[in-house]
């Protein structure tokens, strides 16, 4: 995710990909295979299993919400837990 932005700018976020080095406050991208195929999405991991994740949107709206993401490089969420 490089030159996202005009020449020489680099993507602002640091993703883990590594699903064996988890751990919270991770960004994580995530995605919805169900309503986008494989978009990305942004998350912040806030727990770590050992089958699954839970991330957060980032969402002002919901500071709350919880979804429950599989533990692959770039996280499946369903899409009843995203929307």
């Amino acid at each position: 995710m490089q030159s996202l932005g005009g020449p020489g700018e680099s993507c602002p976020f640091e993703f883990n990909f590594d699903p064996s080095t988890f751990k919270v406050g991770d960004t994580v991208s995530y995605r919805v295979p169900e309503a986008f195929d494989d978009f990305p999405f942004v998350g912040t991991i806030l727990a770590v299993h050992d089958d699954y994740i839970e991330i957060s949107p980032n969402d002002p709206a919901t500071p709350d919400k919880r979804m429950r993401g599989t533990r692959e490089s770039r996280p499946a969420v369903s899409k009843a837990d995203a929307f």
